[in-house]
């Protein structure tokens, strides 16, 4: 069984000797990455004013101002839109393609000077920017051949070839395709524009549609980029290089210098994928099975904001490490394989030690390696980055100590209260934060489907309506019912139920209850609510979930506090109240103006 409740490490507590590889997963002559050859490689990072980490915020940020300026230039200098674009499309490619502002920095400023004044400030201006991008770009890349250089120093001549675990070539192809809809969409959209009469509005439209097709061609080039990387380190011997990894908390992987096991300084962090084959059915019932958690985790944990990193783990690095580059980790498994399932195993007691070290399990057998190919570019850490980043950890450390703090003391009043209140049968149900969720819902649906006139209020309105009436009854009406055969959960059409002995997950991760059980046919339960973790920690408050998980998880941990009495209602399904909320909104679409 799964749950949010296992003992897991204290926050702040000095952390457990990283995850051992086995010495046959080690290439011959692999050496680890420490040193002065790993001092030589951290000091050819790029200054802390070349962008090398781009979020999306950072295009959402300065896109506008580009296109403002694109604008201006297309409206007032009466330069064609297909070249008064290159302005915001040279902000972009400066964030995430510096290997196009080479080429694109000249074409502007001969644009620049075929069209401005010399002594015209506005031009001057756009010819000092220029240049700044253009020279950022040119320390990007210099910077990107040195780091590279020193990867290669480093690994001492020592090469291997990327293990066949690490799957089919898959790097590229979602923006690949992404850069053909983009590049299309652009393309309709100047189609369209080249009809209209008014000239500003053409002008106008026609530079975005010329935005979207850059955007779209600069997406196509990424994923071809990053694809013949990819391809690269299949294609032959890459350098290796033995480090430490680990699951970072927000989901890329975190490399660390291979004598850091405190996990002070980490190097670099890159988007980092498993592969599994999906014709090996003992991959996917073990998916099914148990990494089905963890992908709830992933997707459920995104408001948690005291997720904590994964254990360190002993790892090699197939390919020379660098900014923008593409890699292969082969690591240690963040737990002992199960070699099969046999039923719910007991949870951990607390004291109770898993016995394993990381390289074997239980059995003596090896420990799974976890192979996995770069999804992203590797993005190394500024010392600001790194000194945010620690911050960031210790906030994070704190919030979990306290919250973890409050699970312990859920855990301890939900046995007293169960051992002090014998029941025929156990209920829980919806409270004040599935209401207050419920609320802010509905304010949503209200606010987006009544806003519009005529026949968008009903188009836009019905399809609010129908998502609407399928998610609110659950969020306001739910009941989990426990009694000696197991747990009664409340259902769109029907009452589902689950034996205390198929009982597999119980968890309270971030915003969602998650209930499930270890049978196939069973799918996943769960509910949303919202959270205020400050005011929680402030008022030392436990949330109705974590409450709800710890009651449940103490009763199927000791049989004895689990209810004497048979439910026998089964419960109402949730349609009824579906059908109340529908004719409800159907009638304030029609009634109200």
């Amino acid at each position: 069984m799964s749950t949010n409740l296992e003992p897991r490490p204290r926050p702040g507590s000095p952390l457990p000797p990283p995850r051992r590889l086995p010495a046959t997963a080690v290439p011959e002559g692999c050496v680890a990455w420490t040193g002065e050859k790993l001092e030589a490689w951290a000091r050819t990072r790029p200054p802390v004013w070349v962008p090398t980490r781009t979020r999306p915020l950072h295009l959402l940020a300065v896109v506008p101002g580009g296109l403002i300026v694109g604008f201006w230039l297309a409206n007032f200098a009466e330069v064609p839109a297909a070249l008064a674009v290159l302005v915001p499309l040279q902000l972009v490619w400066t964030l995430v393609r510096p290997e196009v502002v080479r080429f694109s920095a000249p074409a502007l400023l001969l644009l620049l000077s075929w069209y401005g004044k010399s002594h015209d400030v506005p031009t001057l201006l756009g010819l000092t920017a220029v240049t700044c991008t253009w020279a950022v770009a040119e320390i990007r890349l210099s910077k990107r051949r040195l780091q590279r250089q020193w990867a290669l120093a480093a690994a001492e001549g020592a090469t291997a070839t990327v293990p066949d675990e690490a799957g089919p070539l898959r790097r590229g192809r979602f923006l690949m395709g992404l850069g053909f809809v983009l590049t299309a969409l652009g393309a309709g959209l100047l189609s369209l524009a080249s009809g209209w009469d008014v000239a500003t509005d053409r002008h106008e439209v026609t530079l975005v549609g010329w935005f979207v097709v850059g955007w779209g061609l600069t997406t196509l080039l990424s994923g071809w980029l990053g694809r013949r990387r990819a391809a690269a380190l299949r294609g032959g011997p890459v350098p290796v290089l033995r480090v430490l990894v680990r699951d970072g908390a927000d989901g890329d992987a975190e490399v660390f210098a291979a004598d850091d096991a405190d996990a002070l300084r980490p190097l670099f962090t890159v988007a980092a994928e498993e592969w599994y084959d999906d014709s090996d059915e003992e991959v996917e019932e073990r998916i099914g099975r148990e990494e089905r958690d963890e992908l709830l985790d992933a997707v459920e944990d995104v408001g948690d904001d005291d997720e904590q990193p994964g254990p360190l783990r002993e790892a090699v690095l197939y390919g020379p490490p660098h900014e923008g580059a593409e890699i292969v980790i082969v690591s240690a498994a963040e737990k002992p394989e199960e070699t099969e399932y046999q039923g719910p195993v007991d949870l951990e007691k607390p004291g109770e030690p898993d016995g394993t070290d990381g390289a074997e399990d239980a059995g003596g057998s090896p420990a799974e390696l976890i192979v996995e190919s770069s999804s992203g570019p590797v993005r190394p850490l500024s010392d600001r980055a790194v000194r945010r980043w620690g911050a960031a950890q210790r906030v994070r450390a704190r919030r979990s100590t306290v919250h973890e703090e409050l699970r312990a003391r859920a855990v301890t009043e939900s046995r007293a209260r169960l051992g002090d209140e014998p029941v025929a049968v156990r209920r829980w149900r919806a409270g004040w934060a599935d209401w207050t969720a419920a609320l802010f819902m509905i304010a949503a649906v209200a606010a987006v489907g009544l806003y519009p006139d005529g026949l968008t209020q009903y188009v836009l309105g019905g399809a609010i309506g129908v998502f609407g009436v399928l998610v609110l009854p659950q969020m306001l009406a739910w009941r989990i019912t426990a009694d000696r055969s197991g747990l009664w959960l409340s259902g769109w059409s029907r009452t589902r139920h689950i034996e205390w002995d198929h009982l597999m997950t119980v968890r309270c991760a971030g915003t969602v209850l998650t209930v499930d059980s270890s049978q196939e046919s069973f799918t996943a339960w769960s509910v949303r609510a919202e959270r205020w973790r400050g005011l929680e920690r402030k008022l030392r408050l436990v949330h109705p979930y974590e409450r709800t998980a710890a009651e449940i998880t103490a009763m199927w941990r000791e049989p004895a506090l689990r209810p004497e009495g048979e439910y026998s209602g089964r419960g109402r399904p949730l349609w009824p109240l579906g059908v109340v909320l529908a004719v409800v909104w159907a009638a304030a679409l029609v009634l109200l103006p």
